[in-house]
């Protein structure tokens, strides 16, 4: 179970890093500081994804935290550009980053300790 949270953070916050980097690039993109925060969040969760691999305290708080910032401003970026919120996505992507969590939770080890 660790292992699929682990991948699937580490591809969520990819995806959402790399879509921040095209925003930032292409012709009608978010407000600079709304890209800077995706990707921002998005690196947070992909490094907490080696976090929580790696069983380390406070990764599963890291991971939390990347979720959290991914969901608000998506929040934001719903509005800006449909001009309300979207219910389904919001809840959909709320769900998986609750299904992530919940499978890093119980994936845990904390008797696992990192090779050298």
């Amino acid at each position: 179970m660790l292992r699929a949270a682990a991948l699937g953070m580490f591809l969520y916050g990819l995806h959402d890093a790399v879509s921040a980097v095209a925003d930032l690039l292409g012709e009608e993109p978010l407000p600079w500081w709304a890209s800077l925060w995706r990707l921002f969040a998005g690196g947070i969760l992909t490094l907490a994804a080696a976090f929580v691999r790696a069983s380390l305290p406070g990764g599963i708080a890291l991971a939390f935290a990347g979720l959290l910032g991914l969901q608000a401003i998506s929040l934001h970026n719903d509005t800006y550009f449909y001009g309300e919120l979207l219910l389904a996505p919001q809840l959909g992507r709320a769900g998986y980053g609750a299904l992530l969590v919940t499978l890093a939770y119980l994936g845990w080890d904390s008797n696992e300790q990192p090779t050298s």
